[in-house]
């Protein structure tokens, strides 16, 4: 070996390249717990409505200091969108001493049953709110499936200045809404060439030469039929 160029030049070139590595790891080692570069502060931007400062504090209490090579943003991240009004986090490095997180909140479109809100993009999240919002039911996995009908009959019932106050959806997949006024109504489930929108959008057609001539208050009306509908009124008071 000792007498062959090519075997020692190869053997020197690895030793050299070994030694790189283990140089390279020894000075990130170095630069990772080195106290040069302390990280000084975190900036939060966002509009923030629901969430406190004292809350984003204490969420990132024990994960942001040190060193600002070595804070572990992951955990950061983490750590505030586990706020129940924060949906979504970004954190990123500022040299040479500086977090910037960008927050972003939930906007609460509906009360979930169960318990919980709904936001604009159909999610479920822990937040609390006094606001008057719709009730929205259904089985698990169903807030984003939910959301989406609830808009489409919002759309459907704009001629009748109504919306819906509920909107359940059963464990059998049959809709059922409540209208602001308290009206009820029983749309049952999809058929394949008669969704329930579609029943929606007949009673919507029919209303003011049916419904808007009658001079008792109806309370329930049942579209689970394929030419026409069923309605209750509500209970004359005895005098």
């Amino acid at each position: 070996m000792w007498d062959n160029p090519r075997l020692l030049n190869a053997a020197a070139g690895a030793l050299t390249a070994l030694a790189l590595v283990v140089f390279t790891v020894a000075a990130l080692q170095l630069l990772l717990r080195s106290a040069l570069f302390p990280l000084r502060e975190m900036t939060v931007r966002g509009d923030l409505a629901h969430t406190s400062r004292a809350e984003i504090e204490q969420a990132a209490h024990g994960r942001v200091g040190g060193n600002f090579f070595a804070v572990d943003l992951a955990q950061v991240r983490t750590a505030l969108e586990g706020l129940p009004w924060v949906r979504r986090v970004e954190v990123r490095r500022v040299w040479p001493d500086r977090l910037e997180a960008r927050l972003e909140e939930h906007v609460a479109l509906a009360r979930w049953a169960a318990g919980g809100l709904v936001n604009v993009q159909g999610e479920r999240f822990a937040g609390a709110s006094e606001a008057a919002l719709p009730q929205f039911a259904g089985p698990a996995g169903s807030e984003a499936e939910v959301t989406r009908r609830y808009r489409r009959f919002v759309e459907i019932l704009a001629p009748l200045a109504a919306a819906p106050g509920r909107v359940a959806l059963s464990p059998r997949y049959a809709w059922r809404l409540r209208l602001d006024d308290g009206l009820a109504i029983e749309l049952g489930r999809d058929a394949p060439n008669d969704p329930v929108e579609a029943r929606l959008a007949r009673l919507v057609a029919a209303w003011p030469q049916t419904l808007a001539r009658m001079s008792m208050k109806h309370e329930h009306v049942d579209l689970r039929y394929p030419n026409g509908f069923a309605l209750r009124l509500a209970q004359a008071q005895g005098g």
